[in-house]
């Protein structure tokens, strides 16, 4: 493994390194006004929620690795300390890009871009009707980490209103991550999109929690087949199925493959992991438990 000291790397090669590793990483499209009240709109993958008590938004408008020079945002948010910070989804993506170009002070990336500029109810600073999310924040305080080319400036903002798309929401009030279609920033010029082909879904374990991995059978924790991570996701459940479902299991989903294997225990096993091993792909949890314990029984 390459074992690096950012102190011995340059600026630019340490910033490629950071970005190609950390990502994806989600946009903030910051809209604020300069002291004279022209727009500016600019996008910054340094950037996160933070607390949702308060609602936090933290972005980072960072100096330039080239001049050392200051984002525009950055002298915006300092002279009136308010910001809308609009998310980007697919459908406005290049225009977005488009508005990351160096343009001079004063110029507005939302006619640059041909975003429409809608009036924010509680802040100075115009929401991009484009954006599928817009939030209203004041800016509570700005933490300078560096006076030097690529030292981060965190801009963290309340947010004070939010504005969601209603045809974003589900029938739980809540927005549909398939619907909103978000990008994030990865290295280099690429971008990634949260759609159904690169989305998963994991059920976290808020209230529940899983066996363990220590507590996996031995013939299950030193598998050949399964993964470290194929077996993280087996420690996840919370009781393994009892002997009557391993049985009942055995019986009718999995007497053909007995039957076959029979008279050869190490192949038969082998069949059996690589077929929880396709049921954890599917998040078929229970299955690839009684398909595994299905060897013993």
């Amino acid at each position: 493994m390459l074992s690096l000291d950012p102190k011995e790397l340059t600026v630019q090669r340490l910033h490629q390194l950071l970005l190609g590793a950390i990502g994806p990483r989600p946009i903030a499209f910051a809209s604020t006004l300069d002291a004279q009240g022209n727009a500016n709109l600019a996008p910054f993958s340094f950037f996160n929620v933070f607390s949702a008590n308060p609602p936090i938004l933290v972005f980072s408008p960072a100096r330039s690795g080239r001049t050392g020079q200051s984002k525009d945002t950055y002298n915006n948010a300092k002279a009136i300390p308010e910001v809308v910070i609009n998310v980007v989804n697919y459908n406005m993506v290049h225009q977005m890009s488009l508005a990351s170009s160096p343009y001079a002070p004063g110029v507005d990336e939302f006619v640059k871009a041909g975003f429409t500029a809608l009036a924010s109810h509680k802040v100075a600073p115009f929401r991009v009707a484009e954006a599928p999310v817009q939030f209203e924040c004041k800016v509570q305080q700005i933490i300078e980490l560096g006076q030097e080319g690529g030292a981060g400036n965190l801009i963290i903002c309340e947010v004070l209103q939010m504005h969601i798309h209603e045809s974003l929401l589900n029938e739980h009030g809540l927005i549909d991550q398939h619907k909103i279609d978000l990008v994030a920033r990865m290295g280099a010029d690429w971008y990634c999109r949260a759609n159904t082909a690169s989305m998963f879904e994991i059920k976290k374990p808020i209230s529940t929690c899983g066996i363990g991995y220590d507590a996996l059978p031995p013939d299950i924790k030193n598998s050949q087949v399964l993964s470290a991570n194929d077996l993280g996701q087996l420690a996840g459940i919370e009781e393994l199925p009892n002997e009557t479902d391993v049985n009942e299991y055995k019986l009718i989903e999995l007497s053909s493959l007995f039957l076959d294997l029979e008279a050869n225990a190490n192949a038969l096993e082998t069949a059996l992991h690589h077929r929880a091993k396709e049921l954890l792909s599917e998040n078929q949890l229970e299955e690839a438990w009684l398909t595994l314990l299905s060897f013993n029984n």
